[in-house]
């Protein structure tokens, strides 16, 4: 497996490795592919962390790190990750989520938010938001609003999650 960073080249099949991963998802509204291709056209996407994942040369997984506001301090939000269905429980999706959080560190950035699976997440060191004073701006129980510190020294940070506009959740 090889992880690298997303080419203009890929987005077709990025487009529908999203689709297919979330087809079948507990917990999707069904256009995380949508999302993915508005996000990479807003001021919150980062190029750098908007990671594949290949096998044999085709593209299986995805992950896409955007910029987002804590009380006024820039962090990112790990939003979608995506992993074809016949390939999940195989670590692709850690893999991207652990060579995301290297690269992230590496361009400074403190903090990760995460809305997702509280059994999946932790196994990687998320934490319930709150425990850094973070806060959602929608409705979601406590459990499956995460937060991963990327640097040990970042500024603790408190208040509410502002994402980009595209997220439609602000």
């Amino acid at each position: 497996m090889t992880i690298r960073t997303e080419q203009p080249t890929d987005y077709d099949s990025v487009y529908l490795v999203v689709k297919k991963a979330f087809e079948t998802a507990q917990q999707s509204d069904g256009n995380e592919h949508d999302l993915v291709n508005a996000l990479r056209k807003s001021s919150a996407f980062i190029p750098e962390l908007s990671l594949v994942s290949e096998i044999d040369g085709t593209i299986v997984g995805h992950i896409m790190f955007t910029r987002l506001q804590i009380g006024g301090h820039t962090a990112l939000a790990l939003a979608p990750l995506s992993v074809l269905p016949q390939y999940q429980g195989q670590g692709i999706g850690t893999s991207l989520i652990l060579e995301g959080h290297k690269r992230a560190r590496a361009l400074g950035y403190g903090y990760c938010v995460v809305t997702g699976s509280e059994k999946y997440y932790p196994r990687i060191g998320y934490l319930p938001a709150e425990t850094f004073h973070i806060q959602p701006c929608f409705e979601i129980p406590a459990k499956n609003f995460m937060a991963y510190r990327l640097c040990e020294n970042a500024p603790v940070l408190s208040g509410i999650v502002k994402y980009a506009d595209e997220f439609g959740l602000n």
